[in-house]
C-alpha cells in the first residue's frame, strides 16, 4: 500500500514497483500484459532497478535518491525534476533522458552514455494546497 512520505511524494512499496515495472517491460516487448509505467512524483528511494528496462518511462518530479539502476535502460526516460542523489547509474543507458532539472549530487555516472540527454536547468512548479 502507498504512503505519503514527509517529502510529500507517495511511497510505494518495492513489491507495487517490481509489479509496475514488470508490466512496462511486458509493453516493450509486445507481450500481453503489459503497460507503460508512469511514476510520477513518488518516492522509490534506496530500490534496487539494476539492469530493468525503463526506456520511455515518465519519473518526473520523484525521488530516486540512492536507487540502484546500474546497467538500467533509461533510454528517453523522463527524470524531469528528479532527486537522483547517491544513485547507481554505472552503464546506464540514459541516451535522449530527459533530465532537465534533476539533481544528480553524489550519484554514480560511470560509463553511463548521456548521448544527446537533455541536462538544461529545470523546475517542477507544485501547487499549494490552499490556495
Amino acid at each position: 500500500m502507498a504512503t505519503v512520505a514527509l517529502t510529500g511524494r507517495r511511497r510505494l512499496s518495492p513489491g507495487e514497483v517490481d509489479m509496475i515495472v514488470s508490466a512496462h517491460e511486458k509493453f516493450l516487448a509486445g507481450r500481453p500484459g503489459g503497460k507503460r509505467a508512469t511514476l510520477k512524483f513518488v518516492d522509490i528511494s534506496g530500490f534496487d532497478l539494476n539492469g530493468r528496462n525503463l526506456a520511455d518511462v515518465d519519473f518526473s518530479g520523484s525521488i530516486l535518491d540512492g536507487v540502484k539502476l546500474a546497467g538500467a535502460n533509461l533510454e528517453r526516460a523522463t527524470l524531469f525534476g528528479c532527486d537522483m542523489r547517491k544513485s547507481d547509474l554505472r552503464r546506464a543507458k540514459l541516451v535522449r533522458a530527459d533530465l532537465r532539472g534533476a539533481c544528480l549530487r553524489g550519484a554514480n555516472l560511470t560509463l553511463a552514455d548521456l548521448t544527446q540527454a537533455d541536462l538544461r536547468m529545470g523546475q517542477i512548479s507544485m501547487p499549494h494546497p490552499s490556495k
